[in-house]
């Protein structure tokens, strides 16, 4: 047996890494896993003032084990000792980095033996020469990554609080990224509140010359672009009847051939947007997926890693890359299909993590079908959109030949326009765009010259609504964060999986829409923390981190710049916040009143009507949301009720809810809302105000109420008619068995009875 000393102690991240990397190193090496982190700040209870560092020492940190964390540091200080060579080889990241620095402090070894080592992929190549090219640990990089984990814990652990107490729920949290996301997603739901629609119109038409016939619209009137400008049918109309008594002329055509560049490759962004669009996986499980292509599929025996590291900011393919995709795309497709000079991405001045590569196909020969009995079928896909988009980015420009032609008609002027792929290029293999289908108008459009007078078969106005802007989708969020510079594309995934599971936000079909929780907490914090829920602000501190990196900035006076304004800020809410009802716009369907989120014991969430204790009504927030209701109401009942509003006097209208009909005020500003029970048209006997009316028990069952409640609690199980006693003057009810229908008094000294007609019998 060798010399276990003549080895060397490779520590990566994961163990499905290791046995990619154990494969190119072979025996003279041993591979051991960390298991990502092995030291945090501690993680005692947030209510206490345990931060982890010390604020009044340079914000010095104080790290502790990771509990389920103890053996893994054993076994590598056990293992430690018996290497000459310690090799770290965790992610190349700021995130790794640190891992790389906690595993060096665990250890209880001399500073001689360790070394950092890092590659973009795991090839045989990219392994070997980080073994041969050691360098020390970046204490740049970690110390940037632990301002960016002492400033999360400090906007956690500081602002949490505030929710706590001001809405009494102990589940509630708020982040430094996640927060501001909430706030994007809710503000999104603001504007698509507040939109109101703006009808407008378009004229289509169906021109032909010589038999063959093609669509043109209507583009400009008088030479002004007639965009969105009609505004009703009248007015589309007048146009209509003009247009059919025009003649209609050629006035211009107008050819144009375009080049359509290719894209850069995927960074982690724009890799979990595609993925969401062309694939349908969520942020967090394209991240997955490409983790393990990552770190190594079995291939033909052994472990192979299929793609580069999946967390970049960066554009940049390296020289070997191009070279594989030239060989690639000379040998199967042609040279036409390669571009004079190879494609390159980068420009002006990189982020700190622009050192690595895009992500692309380790190994570019290995196609997608060719590996395809290798892979699951979500590996394949994620691995296929990799290949392609990286193939493209290095391929041949693509060449569309664009045709518009101007048709006038009196002071009208219709436009036709078509394009045709002339050369595809990169479009072979990947086409970011939908639209796809004009080509095929290419044949439909007659050949024209400037003068032709072609034929009208049919004027068409078509009526469109504008429309509000969309919710976000994980896609479109991911985007809107990367154009903020709020977080970084490592975190999106995190960032959208925590707002989810605080139920602050919920995902129905694809978009994401802010829960009643989430809109009170976000409006809470942007109220009084406007600096921290600040795009600008947030962006700025991400900037600083990466100046930090860059040795740019040192991060305690970064920390120090950022804690005294905003402990101010929090000590001076914290001072003075009151306990906040999360009144909703759904209404108890029992008294009218407004339903507020509240808490349980046990941190769970409910709507409670704001009556109580007068009214104990309440409902699921799981199963009746703010969203829901709004949602579910129908507008075809628009009838005005015979009711005034009881608040400012104005009419109400009668609308549908969840809960069955109910009435708004017509005044936009009071917009008082109340449940809608059908009257019986009988006065109330015991407050002789109220009405008697049709009402619902939980369980569904009808009984009969004063409509003055909570105010009067009159109730009966009896459905009470307009007809007196004839005895008494009392109220008569209906009571209706199997055997008999008859009306009784409901005084109890009185005995009128009485059967009912055919015609009372409802």
């Amino acid at each position: 047996m060798a010399d276990k000393k003549e080895k060397t102690l490779v520590i990566v991240e994961s163990p499905a890494k290791s046995k990619t990397i154990k494969k190119i190193l072979g025996d003279s090496f041993q591979i051991e896993a960390s298991y990502g982190h092995i030291r945090n700040l501690p993680t005692k209870d947030p209510k206490t003032d345990n931060l982890g560092f010390d604020v009044n020492n340079n914000f010095e940190p104080k790290f502790e084990i990771i509990p389920n964390k103890k053996d893994v540091v054993k076994k590598l200080n056990d293992l430690s000792k018996r290497f000459d060579k310690i090799l770290i080889a965790s992610d190349p990241d700021r995130e790794g980095e640190a891992i790389a620095w906690h595993v060096r402090q665990i250890l209880t070894v001399s500073d001689e033996k360790i070394k950092r080592i890092e590659f973009n992929e795991i090839t045989p190549k990219a392994v070997k020469y980080s073994v041969e090219h050691p360098r020390e640990i970046n204490m740049d990089m970690v110390q940037a990554q632990q301002t960016r984990q002492i400033l999360d814990k400090l906007v956690g652990y500081k602002l949490s609080p505030v929710l706590w107490k001001q809405m009494g729920n102990y589940n509630l949290s708020a982040g430094r990224v996640q927060s501001v996301a909430l706030r994007m997603i809710c503000e999104r739901e603001d504007e698509i509140e507040a939109f109101t629609p703006q009808e407008y119109w378009t004229i289509h038409s169906i021109l032909s010359k010589e038999g063959k016939t093609f669509e043109a619209e209507l583009s400009k009137i008088k030479g002004k672009s007639v965009e969105k400008n009609i505004k009703n049918e009248e007015t589309a109309k007048k146009i209509v009847e003009e247009l059919n008594s025009s003649k209609f002329t050629v006035e211009k055509i107008t050819n144009k051939t375009t080049k359509r560049k290719p894209t850069a490759p995927f960074i982690t962004s724009t890799l979990q947007r595609a993925a969401s669009t062309k694939l349908g996986f969520g942020v967090q499980k394209t991240m997955q997926v490409a983790q393990k292509l990552y770190e190594g599929i079995e291939i033909d025996g052994g472990a192979v890693g299929l793609i580069t590291y999946m967390r970049t900011d960066s554009v940049r393919v390296s020289d070997d890359a191009m070279a594989m995709a030239k060989d690639y795309i000379l040998g199967n497709f042609g040279e036409k299909y390669y571009p004079e000079k190879p494609n390159s991405y980068v420009k002006g001045k990189q982020n700190v993590q622009d050192a690595h590569e895009a992500i692309r196909p380790s190994y570019p020969d290995k196609t997608p079908d060719s590996i395809k009995q290798y892979l699951d079928n979500d590996q394949y896909r994620l691995y296929k959109l990799i290949w392609e988009k990286f193939m493209s980015s290095q391929m041949s420009n693509a060449e569309i030949a664009n045709k518009t032609i101007e048709i006038e008609a009196s002071d009208y002027t219709l436009k036709a326009s078509t394009s045709k792929t002339m050369f595809d290029g990169f479009l072979k293999l990947y086409n970011d765009s939908e639209d796809e289908q004009e080509a095929e108008k290419e044949a439909k459009i007659p050949d024209l010259e400037k003068g032709d007078v072609v034929d009208c078969n049919k004027i068409e106005p078509k009526q469109h609504f504008t429309q509000p802007p969309p919710r976000y989708n994980e896609a479109s969020l991911v985007k809107a964060l990367e154009e903020h510079g709020i977080g970084r594309p490592s975190t999106y995934a995190t960032i959208i999986t925590v707002i989810q599971t605080r139920k602050y936000v919920e995902k129905k079909d694809k978009a994401l829409h802010p829960t009643i929780l989430g809109r009170a907490v976000s409006k809470q914090l942007v109220e009084q923390f406007s600096d921290i829920m600040d795009y600008k602000f947030t962006a700025g501190m991400e900037e600083k981190l990466d100046m930090i990196a860059e040795k740019k900035a040192i991060w305690n006076i970064v920390l120090k710049e950022f804690y005294n304004p905003f402990m101010e800020e929090v000590n001076a809410v914290m001072k003075t916040a009151q306990k906040v009802k999360i009144e909703t716009k759904v209404v108890c369907p029992n008294c009218g009143k407004p339903m507020l989120v509240k808490s349980g014991r046990n941190g769970s969430q409910f709507l409670g009507c704001s009556g109580y204790p007068d009214c104990k009504t309440i409902m699921s927030l799981n199963v009746l949301t703010e969203q829901d209701a709004e949602e579910e109401q129908t507008q075809t009942q628009q009838e005005i009720a015979e009711e005034k509003c009881d608040k400012c006097g104005s009419d109400m209208i009668f609308k549908t809810g969840p809960y069955g009909k109910y009435l708004q005020c017509t005044n936009q500003e009071c917009n008082n809302r109340k449940p809608y029970h059908k009257s019986t048209g009988v006065t109330c006997p015991k407050c002789g105000e109220g009405e008697i009316v049709f009402k619902k028990s939980k369980k569904g069952t009808i009984f009969f109420g004063c409509n003055k409640y909570p105010k009067c609690d009159y109730v009966s199980w009896y459905e009470p008619v307009k007809e007196k006693c004839p005895t008494c003057g009392g109220m008569l009810v209906k009571k209706i068995s199997k055997t008999s229908k008859k009306l009784e008094c409901t005084n109890k000294g009185c005995s009128y009875t009485k059967e009912m007609e055919e015609e009372q019998n409802v």
